[in-house]
Parts: C-alpha cells; sequence; structure tokens
C-alpha cells in the first residue's frame, strides 16, 4: 500500500513507544478501488492521553472519545484507541467488529504487509456491496448517523446496499431523529457533493430517511406544476440538483429554491399557480437551515439566491434595471445566479427560450460591472451630513429617505455619483421646492 510518509511516522513513533498501530477504516477500501484516500485514520493500543504525550509536538485536537486528530500540513489523521481487549490481533478484530460497513472494517499491519479482514470487506468490494459489520440493528443503534452514511456511501462508489442492512435502515429510520443536527448537517452535505445527488435521495425516500431530515421536500412529490414545467415539483427538484456544480451553496439553492411551491401551489381557471413562490420559499429554506445549524453566512446566501433566482428579463430592461438587479442581489454573487438559473431552466424538461435571454443578461451584467457601479448608500459621494446642510433639514429618517433616492438616481445615470453632481442635483431640487424639498426628490 502506498501510505503517506506522515502516517507512516505516526505508526513508527507508536511502535517504538512499545504500542501496535494500524492502517484502518477508508482508506484500504479506497486503495483496493484505486481511488486517491482522502481519510488516513490510525488504530492503535495507545490510550487516548498517551498518543496527546507522544505527539506533543505536532498540532492536535480531540472532538471524540478515545480520538486524536493530528493536523499536519493543512490535513486531518484521526489517531483512535483500539476499543478491544486481549492481544493486539484479537483487540483489533474486536475493534473492527464495531466499525460501520465491512468495506470500512479492514486494517492494515504495515510490520508484517498485512490486511486483516476478520469481517469480509474485499469480498465486499469485488461484490459492490455496503453491508453493515455483524448485527445491523446494533451497528446503527451505536451511531444512527449511519444510516445516512450507508446511502452516502452506497451512491458515491456505486455500490447496491445489502437486502438486511437496507431493511434495517428502513425499520430503523425514525432514530435519526437523536442525531445532533449539526452531524445530519455534515452528512446531508456529503451526500449533495456526490455527482448524482438524486440517486442518493431516491434511497432517502424510499428508507424514510428523507421524513427525518428534510421533511419539507416531500410535499412536492408526486405534485403537478405549471405547463412551463414537465417534472413534478419533487423531480423538478431532482432534476436542477444534478445539472448545478457540485459546490455547497449551488447545491443547498437547488435543493431548497422551490420548497415551498406545494405551499403556495393554487389552481386558478383549471392552471396551476404559484405566487410569490421564489420569497416564500427563500423564508422556509432558511428555517430549515437553522434547523439544521448551518452558519448565518451560508443560510444568507443561500436565501439571497433562492429569493432572487425567478429572473424575468427581457431586451426592454435599461442598464439601470440591470445595476438595480446587480445591487440587490449582490456583485459577487450575479455569476452564482445565473449559473444556478440556468440549471433550473434546464430541469423544465423541455427547451426554454428564457435561456437565450439568460445568456444576453449575463454578457450585459458582466459589461456593466465592469463599469461604474454604486452598490449602497455608502458608496454615495455624499453623506447624511451633506444632505442636512444643503437641504435645510434635520437628522432622521428623512435623511435616510434622501440617500435612498439619491441611489436609486445613481443607479439609472452613474456619472451623477460625484460630490459635485450630487450636490447640484440637492441644490436644483431645494430651489424648486423651498417648502418640502423631500417631496422634490
Amino acid at each position: 500500500m502506498d501510505i503517506p510518509a506522515f502516517v507512516t511516522t505516526v505508526i513508527k513513533r507508536l511502535h517504538n513507544k512499545g504500542f501496535k498501530a494500524y492502517v484502518v477504516g477508508g482508506a484500504i477500501r479506497d486503495m483496493f478501488l484505486g481511488r486517491p484516500a482522502t481519510d488516513w485514520d490510525v488504530a492503535t493500543t495507545a490510550s487516548a492521553e498517551e498518543i496527546k504525550v507522544l505527539f506533543h509536538d505536532i498540532r492536535r485536537f480531540s472532538l471524540k472519545h478515545e480520538t486524536v486528530t493530528l493536523v499536519y500540513a493543512g490535513r486531518h489523521y484521526e489517531i483512535t484507541t483500539i476499543r478491544g481487549s486481549g492481544d493486539p490481533a484479537h483487540a483489533v478484530e474486536e475493534d473492527l467488529g464495531h466499525r460501520d460497513f465491512t468495506i470500512n472494517a479492514m486494517a492494515y499491519d504495515i510490520d508484517i504487509n498485512l490486511i486483516l479482514d476478520p469481517n469480509g470487506g474485499m469480498e465486499d468490494i469485488v461484490e459492490k456491496t455496503i453491508r453493515a459489520v455483524g448485527d445491523p440493528a446494533e451497528r446503527f443503534r451505536e451511531d444512527p448517523v449511519r444510516l445516512l452514511r450507508a446511502v452516502r456511501i452506497a451512491v458515491e462508489l456505486g455500490f447496491g446496499i445489502e437486502n438486511r442492512t437496507l431493511e434495517t435502515i428502513r425499520r430503523m429510520s425514525d432514530q435519526l431523529a437523536s442525531v445532533a443536527h449539526e452531524r445530519i448537517r455534515d452528512e446531508l452535505m456529503k451526500i449533495l457533493m456526490i455527482q448524482r445527488p438524486s440517486n442518493a435521495f431516491k434511497i432517502l425516500r424510499r428508507s424514510g430517511l428523507l421524513v427525518q431530515v428534510i421533511p419539507e421536500l416531500l410535499e412536492g412529490f408526486m405534485k403537478r406544476q405549471d405547463s412551463h414545467h414537465h417534472y413534478t415539483i419533487y423531480r423538478h427538484i431532482m432534476e436542477t440538483i444534478d445539472r448545478v456544480e457540485p459546490d455547497p451553496v449551488m447545491r443547498l439553492t437547488a435543493l431548497l429554491h422551490d420548497i415551498a411551491k406545494p405551499r403556495v401551489r393554487e389552481k386558478i381557471k383549471g392552471k396551476f399557480c404559484f405566487f410569490r413562490h421564489d420569497e416564500e420559499s427563500a423564508l422556509l429554506a432558511g428555517d430549515i437551515m437553522e434547523r439544521l445549524r448551518f452558519s448565518n453566512e451560508m443560510i444568507k446566501e443561500v436565501t439571497n439566491l433562492i429569493a432572487f433566482h425567478m429572473i424575468n428579463y427581457d431586451r426592454k430592461w435599461g442598464d439601470g434595471a440591470v445595476r438595480r438587479l446587480i445591487r440587490r442581489v449582490g456583485p459577487e454573487n450575479m455569476d452564482h445566479l445565473i449559473s444556478f438559473r440556468k440549471a433550473d431552466l434546464s430541469a423544465h424538461g423541455h427547451v426554454d427560450g428564457n435561456m437565450l435571454l439568460l445568456s444576453e443578461l449575463e454578457k450585459r451584467a458582466k459589461r456593466i460591472s465592469k463599469g461604474l457601479m454604486v452598490n449602497r448608500i455608502g458608496d454615495l459621494a455624499i453623506g447624511g451630513d451633506r444632505v442636512m446642510d444643503i437641504l435645510g433639514i434635520s437628522s432622521g429618517p428623512d435623511v435616510g429617505k434622501v440617500l435612498k433616492i439619491l441611489l436609486e438616481r445613481v443607479t439609472d445615470h452613474p456619472d451623477l455619483n460625484t460630490e459635485q453632481g450630487l450636490t447640484d442635483l440637492l441644490k436644483d431640487i431645494k430651489g424648486k421646492y423651498e417648502e418640502s424639498p423631500i417631496k422634490g426628490l
């Protein structure tokens, strides 16, 4: 096995102090599959305290019981105390018996160049099978997040889930309710980064796991849409996820962009309508993401894209209208918004003429963004003090109103955004509307 030099160093240091150590887990599986190994874990007879002392010179932290994570060259390496008794060979086999799936329950002894595989992991790799180690119910009771992990690994590797394991997942799906929201969120994000996440969601739905993670998604299952959509609400969401780039923000936006459609669906004159579904979906997406403990920054970014994803652009828009869209969405988010909307339209199930308009908007937005852009009141060439001096008004809400109106004027005419230009504008208005200059705006 091609083991990283740092992992070999870790094992040798443990051996030199009289402890037994093995490479364990997914790295061995990935090596057999010819995949680049990303997670390098070591199981050892040393205790967590002994590991900390032995690696005192390496940056480390400990979030799990009896596990110390070493940080080296920007990567994490988990060193875990073997959960077994007796001689090392027996102890490591006992430890492997408590791991999640057979393909992850192998150990490599570098001293004798031997793979320990007491649970038939290599055979299941050959058979492309995800099988729980021993009794599936016991493994899932030990850590219910494994219910999600089974689905994720199966789809990620293109494997099938063994019947007994899958049946146990269905029977124990409600156990996911006992898992911390943060852990569910992390597993969900790994699922969303799979090449075709819809394959995983199909299993999640059929196994009863999806109702435990995001039950709101199921509200759109088998719900038909308007004539612009060939697919049901749920199917359209799945098609969209598969079409957007594997970026966390984009995949989450795709997953939640129409989440409130079933709740706003109305039938008017024989046609389904979804008034304000973008705004309502943004609100519901925010609630779901808060429940799953996403960061405020991530919530803001995703809900912002959802709120503006219904771009009703047409060629009659002036440059000011394009600037307003850029300002509201945020210049840094325009590429994501247009890219997402293209995926959204392509997931309608038929050719959509709006795709050409989107490409035109994309070109205009890039051209306009390179020019003069005023995105917020703070970008104006004058501030509130100058407004009060020129108009002769006191501090208060009216000052803010004036600044907002100036921002709108500058959006249409960027050349106005100079101290002289805005001063002349305010003076001209004051001269015409001496009694109430704000009305002049």
